[in-house]
């Protein structure tokens, strides 16, 4: 058994070193050519603002600052967002004016936008709840049937009876579910996750996916762009052709300025024959299942979801993956493949996107504090909010909800961790009980609530997941995993120190500094 663990081992550490981009390519290749282009776009860009601030007079600056402003105020829109642009505008109007117009014209992501609408719309009529469904889920509590039609009229996305989860508490336990499952494909095998590393993970799901793909299996993956700057080289998906797996990247870099590249896939989504479907917050890299340790302990989890709600997770994946190309396939015959099951509760899978005028992640996560009793409890490893959610926040604790955050002790950005601890004083003061995970860093984002509602999924509880980001989660209720996930926070509560407002006039002036500073400009980091 050793020996053949060994050679395992083995085959997949060299699995993982095909691709490995050596110094001379990281200096001289395409990803380096692509950013010098960008910042050099930049750099021109400024110095042509700059130098016509010699021919604009400062009080006609100062008014065309003031009009684009009252454009701004009127627009609809987060107005933590519009504080940081108005600020920027009368701070440096020469420069702030043609930019916030340039992205408000939304040159970059114009023709996505019109593409996913189209898919969407064409697809739409693929997905429903069964009338009964929904029947009974009303009968059983009108304000979750309220907040499952919201998420059918704005998304979509249906809620289902007849489907089961299961819970997986660390990266380690969802990665030998993972390779459990993909051992068993037969038909097709769906992958689409925001970070994809080579390394011993990505190494043994790929042999895998190699065996499959020979073996006539339809295997997809999709990954974001941006793991071709510091992860894959860039002609990585013609690699993987070449193994019988199908690969594309979304918004791929490239030498343009382009608002479309702010709008990343953040999404975590692995479907199986349409048989079962895995979401969560675990990413395709070592550090998710702790074979390294950059940040101490990597707290993170995953949930697998089986019988008809699989379907929405499917039809994501397709849209997604239908995003940039012209016509669309025939959805059908993956949809058919997810039959019902014998489970308990309801399920809701559901998605978020910055081009459809809905923030629908940050709505679940309000629905779920404006209408709990006993508790709330959320574990993310960002706290980036904007003033909508700090009040949901400190209002459920004002109503004596028992509400309680977990976030990281480690930090994996300094500057986000400066930008998190900068929530911490206004949250304690409003009865809000804020815990650090002190093993390392927690990357899971969960919320669950009174015994019978949870959320897990990719979403975070910052600006870029809630408002700039592609997002995917599963909302349960009455499920028997809803008791897992509070579970799991008990355990993993157990291993925190509670933050109080004594520690953050203790804490190191240089992140409080650092957050002072950063905190206007949240809404755009």
């Amino acid at each position: 058994m050793l020996k053949d663990r060994k050679n395992l081992d083995e085959e997949a550490v060299l699995l993982l070193n095909k691709g490995k981009q050596g110094l001379f390519r990281l200096i001289f290749g395409r990803t380096t050519t692509v950013l010098a282009l960008l910042a050099a776009q930049f750099v021109l860009l400024f110095v042509c603002f700059y130098r016509l601030r010699d021919y604009t007079f400062y009080g006609g600056s100062m008014l065309v600052g003031l009009i684009v402003a009252l454009i701004v105020v009127n627009r609809p829109g987060n107005p933590a967002a519009k504080i940081t642009w108005i600020l920027l505008i009368m701070l440096f109007p020469v420069f702030a004016i043609p930019f916030y117009l340039f992205v408000d014209a939304e040159l970059g992501h114009r023709f996505v936008r019109a593409r996913l609408e189209e898919i969407e719309e064409e697809s739409a009529p693929l997905l429903h709840s069964a009338p009964k469904d929904s029947l009974a889920l009303k009968e059983a509590d009108p304000g979750m049937a309220g907040l499952a039609s919201y998420l059918q009229r704005v998304g979509n996305f249906p809620v289902y009876r007849n489907s089961g989860a299961a819970y997986y508490p660390i990266g380690e336990e969802a990665f030998e579910a993972i390779l459990a499952e993909l051992q068993r494909a037969e038909r097709f095998i769906f992958l689409e996750y925001f970070i994809v590393d080579e390394g011993y993970m990505w190494g043994r799901i790929l042999k895998i996916l190699e065996q499959k793909a020979a073996a006539g299996v339809e295997v997809r993956a999709l990954y974001d762009g941006t793991c071709a700057l510091y992860k894959l080289p860039y002609q990585y998906p013609k690699q993987l052709e070449q193994l019988g797996i199908q690969c594309r990247m979304y918004a791929p870099l490239r030498p343009l300025v382009s608002t479309h590249y702010n709008n990343r896939d953040h999404r975590k989504i692995l479907v199986v024959d349409g048989r079962c479907a895995f979401t969560g917050g675990i990413n395709l890299a070592d550090e998710y299942i702790n074979r390294t340790h950059p940040h101490g302990h990597w707290k993170d989890v995953a949930i697998r979801i089986t019988g008809e709600a699989v379907r929405t997770f499917t039809l994501m994946f397709l849209q997604m993956w239908n995003a940039e190309g012209r016509g669309m396939e025939d959805f059908t015959g993956y949809l058919n493949a997810s039959g019902p099951v014998d489970a308990q509760g309801w399920v809701l899978p559901y998605g978020d996107s910055p081009f459809d005028g809905e923030n629908v992640a940050e709505m679940v996560y309000m629905d779920i504090l404006n209408r709990a009793v006993k508790y709330v409890h959320i574990m993310t490893p960002y706290l980036i909010i904007d003033n909508e959610m700090v009040t949901a926040l400190t209002f459920a604790a004002k109503r004596g909800v028992d509400v309680k955050l977990i976030t990281p002790g480690w930090p994996d950005k300094k500057t986000v961790f400066a930008l998190t601890r900068s929530y911490y004083r206004e949250l304690i003061a409003g009865g809000v009980q804020i815990y650090e995970y002190t093993p390392g860093f927690i990357h899971a984002k969960t919320f669950v609530s009174d015994d019978a509602t949870a959320v897990t999924g990719s979403i975070n509880l910052d600006y870029r997941s809630l408002y700039l980001h592609f997002e995917c989660a599963a909302l349960l209720y009455r499920n028997p995993v809803v008791a897992d996930i509070e579970r799991d926070f008990q355990k993993t509560l157990a291993e925190c120190r509670q933050i109080t407002l004594e520690d953050c006039r203790k804490d190191r002036l240089t992140r409080r500094i650092t957050g002072f500073l950063l905190r206007p400009l949240a809404p755009l980091m």
